[in-house]
């Protein structure tokens, strides 16, 4: 059953990012001094007191405002607010009561969704009468809270609870895919189309998503949490900008996936920044696909692109070509990811692994080291998500980096494990040395 939800807007620059990662006690939202850091709607698992909810982070919503996506992102904000249950609009205290505040208490007055006014910057006890100003925006009490102190966050948490639908069920685990890349390749379209809505802010500027954004759809029966992130630039690049945070971001949200969809231009290739951008989701421990996109305007050669990623990737992912314009290839795309999820949690048994490396040893015998040749006596599986191995061996000194990739790739095509990370361990048997 879906979690109640709960969507935080206001003005920008309130601190309605900051007051979401103190409630929820993450730093998931991007936070920084430069205004209109949020831009898409992002949604945070939270719980107090064993109650357990989802904050909906918004993008500061100006009705006024006339930048490029002013518009847009006040769309997404109304969007989070007809899908919650309860809304939190968040009001800067300090700054006192202003145009934009009362426009958007006019949208939440009224409407079905209950509405807490949280006076937000209230940073010292003897500034609680600061909130008084905002009972004219007609919304009930507003509570004084500071999101960077904590002072009031435990009564508005508790207020948020009381407010609450009432859910008993507990969630199931949950399959979550990661959209990762270089920035610009359109990650956020696909998302979009395998959606079917305009979930994400998707625009011809470099850079638009600066955060990860979970989203939850239905794939054949099976409940998906889709995660759209920022692209990825190498650290030196951003680095003191709001892109680190947002870079830092993209590789936690690599980290908690089962997989990342690896996301590349196709009217680039598969480039040497794509085949960083899935080492390091492979160094994260997460199993990876390639998904060439933009293939409905290009002529790149797939063997050629598949070539250079069985070359040069030693988890050895499928390439596979899609356009999120016209939705080709993305079904498949989403099939193959959930397989290799699956893939990855799974239990090969001990006696299939042990007349594996009998088959390994007679194919291809490892080669002598110091006139001593490696004898491999048993292989069991230990533990899943990645799949880790254990091989027991006379001397692990003899195993050469040659024959345990050669040994690595056999277990990947006997097991159809192309695209999972592995992790094989070499132990010497007591007794057995030399």
């Amino acid at each position: 059953m879906k979690r109640p939800t709960v969507a935080v807007v206001g003005y920008p620059n309130v601190g309605k990012s900051t007051l979401v990662n103190r409630l929820s006690g993450t730093r998931e939202a991007v936070v920084h001094e430069q205004p209109g850091v949020t831009r898409d709607r992002k949604e945070i698992e939270a719980d107090w007191n064993g109650v357990g909810f989802t904050l909906i982070d918004t993008g500061g919503v100006d009705f006024a405002g006339e930048h490029e996506m002013a518009e847009e992102i006040r769309r997404q904000a109304l969007v989070a607010l007809a899908e919650a249950d309860l809304a939190v609009l968040v009001v800067d205290a300090r700054a006192g009561l202003r145009p934009g505040d009362a426009e958007l208490a006019r949208e939440l007055r009224g409407g079905p969704v209950p509405v807490i006014v949280a006076a937000n910057k209230v940073d010292d006890g003897r500034q609680t009468g600061l909130a008084g100003e905002f009972y004219a925006l007609g919304l009930g009490d507003p509570m004084p809270v500071s999101a960077t102190q904590g002072l009031g966050t435990g009564d508005l948490l508790d207020r948020i609870v009381e407010r609450l639908p009432q859910v008993s069920a507990e969630l199931e685990e949950v399959t979550r895919l990661a959209l990762i890349g270089r920035p610009n390749v359109g990650k956020s379209s696909l998302v979009n189309r395998l959606l079917g809505e305009e979930r994400v802010i998707v625009t011809d500027v470099a850079g638009t998503t600066r955060d990860s954004i979970d989203t939850r759809i239905e794939f054949e029966g099976r409940e998906v949490i889709l995660v759209d992130t920022a692209g990825l630039r190498r650290r030196t690049k951003v680095a003191g900008t709001v892109d680190y945070y947002a870079q830092l971001r993209s590789e936690q949200a690599a980290e908690r996936a089962n997989v990342a969809i690896v996301v590349c231009d196709a009217t680039d290739g598969v480039t040497s920044e794509d085949l960083r951008v899935a080492e390091m989701a492979m160094k994260n421990k997460c199993a990876t696909v390639i998904a060439l996109n933009k293939w409905d305007v290009t002529r790149t050669d797939l063997e050629d692109a598949k070539a250079i990623v069985k070359r040069k990737l030693r988890q050895r992912p499928q390439v596979m070509a899609v356009a999120a314009k016209t939705g080709r290839g993305l079904k498949r795309l989403v099939a193959e990811a959930l397989w290799l999820a699956d893939r990855s949690s799974q239990w090969i048994p001990t006696p299939e692994l042990n007349r594996f490396l009998s088959d390994i040893q007679a194919i291809r015998e490892p080669a002598a080291v110091r006139g001593k040749r490696l004898r491999m006596y048993y292989m069991a599986q230990f533990e899943t998500k990645p799949p880790r191995f254990a091989i027991q061996v006379n001397n692990r000194g003899l195993v050469t980096r040659d024959y345990a990739y050669f040994l690595e790739n056999r277990l990947r095509e006997r097991y159809k494990l192309e695209g999972v990370p592995l992790v094989i361990d070499f132990k010497t048997a007591r007794g057995r040395g030399g």
